[in-house]
């Protein structure tokens, strides 16, 4: 097989990606979006990068989605809805990426498919996220509508702050999307999925921090599921559409479990080091098998 990793410089792993697809004796390489360029009307391959057709790959995996203008991103997600036009694999699909970066889209996709998300208010003044702030009790988590491993969010319970805040993120065009704080015992539940199965869970704890994501010094350990966590997890990535997700479960202290994210690029890095399970050798006998 041909494996083109759309990844950062140095990333861990786009790297174990490389590896492990070269120990299964497949070419592989990492390449950066920026540096796709697409042809039209004539004879040069339609998507390219650098030295390679992007078209006659068997497989592409999006390891990451820059920031970047609605332009770019709108680009980015032509790009890969190509590919699939030319029955290259994509992991993840391009309406699942689109979906799971979207915080707003994802919470909206769980909730009409019956499963329990924080009480979440989504609006772009200052005045409406100041009166959303009350509805939601005065507590709220802040978070970007594009972003991952806990950048960018915020706890907010004061008012003067919270207009402050909801006032910097009005002027600079940002979209509030705020959602009730849920108080819990300092810890969730990382589940990874591929192919509609799962692989396992770790649980991640925080002793200092709301945030509970491991980037952010939080221990990880081995989690062993209910029943009703793996029906909450892979409810939530079919909602999403993913092939590849982490799902990301949070109980309140009255014991109820709440789904609080739906990843399309889930990093594994302290799921493999606790678990010891190869997930990038996972990855690809995924796509040499061609599930979808």
């Amino acid at each position: 097989m041909k494996i083109i990793v759309i990844g950062n410089q140095g990333s861990w792993y786009s790297n174990e990606l490389i590896r492990a697809a070269e120990k299964r004796d497949h070419q592989s390489a990492r390449i950066d979006f920026p540096c796709i360029t697409a042809n039209l009307g004539s004879e040069s391959p339609m998507l390219t990068s650098g030295e390679f057709d992007l078209t006659v790959q068997d497989a592409v995996i999006v390891r990451t989605m820059p920031p970047g203008s609605l332009e770019q991103v709108v680009l980015r997600m032509d790009a890969l809805a190509c590919l699939e036009s030319f029955g290259v694999q994509v992991m993840n699909s391009p309406k699942a990426i689109e979906c799971a970066v979207d915080k707003y889209l994802t919470t909206m996709r769980l909730q009409n498919a019956g499963l329990p998300v924080p009480p979440t208010i989504v609006c772009e003044d200052a005045e409406s996220a100041l009166t959303a702030f009350e509805t939601l009790n005065g507590d709220v988590v802040v978070k970007p509508i594009f972003g991952s491993e806990g950048r960018g969010i915020l706890r907010v319970s004061d008012p003067d702050l919270a207009l402050r805040t909801f006032r910097t993120l009005e002027r600079i065009q940002s979209v509030l999307y705020l959602q009730q704080f849920i108080p819990h015992q300092g810890y969730d539940i990382r589940v990874l999925i591929l192919d509609g199965k799962i692989i396992g869970a770790i649980r991640r704890t925080s002793t200092d921090d709301f945030r509970t994501n491991v980037s952010r010094n939080s221990k990880a350990e081995s989690h062993n599921l209910t029943d009703d966590e793996c029906e909450l997890a892979l409810r939530s990535s079919n909602a999403v559409g993913t092939r590849f997700a982490g799902v990301d479960l949070l109980y309140d202290n009255s014991g109820k479990c709440y789904v609080i994210e739906v990843n399309a690029v889930p990093g594994w890095r302290a799921f493999q080091k606790v678990t010891g399970i190869d997930i990038a050798e996972r990855v690809i006998v995924s796509l040499e098998n061609g599930t979808a």
